[in-house]
């Protein structure tokens, strides 16, 4: 009886896992790295553009690869405004050069890259100027056709205030009239690093924007992150492996 209940408990089990092996495999082939309802059309928008917004070099990969690869792909005109140089190490200059290295292999040329320093301050209320910020913003929409932002969404105290600047913005109309806002969804933990693994909770969860890499875009992510050689300390490559963010975005859409 005590194997027979071994047996049946193993059965079961891979059971389970190959029924989410299956539901993985299915949701991979369906979505194959489209949203349900992409934020630009380039068909429909022909020259418009999306900025992608972010604190530190290395964020463009750590948490929007996927995003940039698909949008990119589709031949989106993508620009990136990086509002410092990570110098708090005297490593900006250095991480300038990785930061547009790995925008070049992302699909965004360094022409669209815009790297400022702001002398930031981990200490709430000193991160960001925000009139600066939309000044900034509103001179790259105007220019650059942008239809679309994305931020990030995030613990981390810069990326936390980085999407509360763009929130006050959005909600008080100073941004240019018919740009839309697409946060990046921050996960607990647990799903954080289970990577693939995560691709049937993320398409359950309510989103807006999804999108998954195929192993050549991986792969193209991976080496992007190996731009950013002065950070790859040993746990950054565990992030690789293991973190969803380099395979999986998902977005929802500001609303007002």
């Amino acid at each position: 009886m005590e194997t027979l209940g071994l047996g049946l408990g193993f059965g079961l089990l891979s059971a389970l896992i190959y029924t989410y092996y299956l539901c993985i495999r299915n949701i991979y082939r369906k979505s194959g790295g489209v949203g349900r309802d992409p934020p630009i059309s380039v068909k429909e928008k022909a020259g418009a553009a999306a900025l992608l917004v972010t604190a530190h070099p290395d964020d463009e990969c750590m948490f929007f690869a996927p995003a940039l690869l698909r949008l990119t792909g589709r031949r989106l005109s993508v620009h990136l405004l990086c509002l410092s140089t990570g110098n708090f190490y005297k490593q900006g200059e250095i991480r300038k050069k990785e930061l547009l290295q790995s925008c070049g292999l992302l699909g965004i040329p360094s022409s669209r890259v815009n790297i400022l320093d702001h002398r930031l301050s981990h200490k709430w209320g000193h991160l960001f100027n925000i009139h600066l910020i939309n000044s900034i913003d509103c001179s790259i929409c105007t220019k650059k056709q942008i239809k679309a932002f994305i931020v990030p969404a995030s613990q981390f105290k810069l990326l936390k205030f980085l999407l509360y600047i763009h929130r006050k913005l959005y909600s008080k109309k100073k941004l240019p009239n018919g740009c839309q806002i697409f946060v990046l969804q921050s996960v607990n933990i647990l799903r954080k690093y289970i990577s693939i693994l995560d691709l049937p909770i993320s398409w359950m969860r309510p989103h807006n924007v999804m999108y998954v890499l195929d192993s050549w875009e991986y792969q193209q992510a991976k080496k992007a992150m190996y731009c950013h050689q002065s950070q790859l300390q040993w746990f950054r490559h565990l992030y690789l492996y293991f973190s969803r963010y380099m395979f999986i975005n998902t977005f929802h859409l500001m609303s007002q």
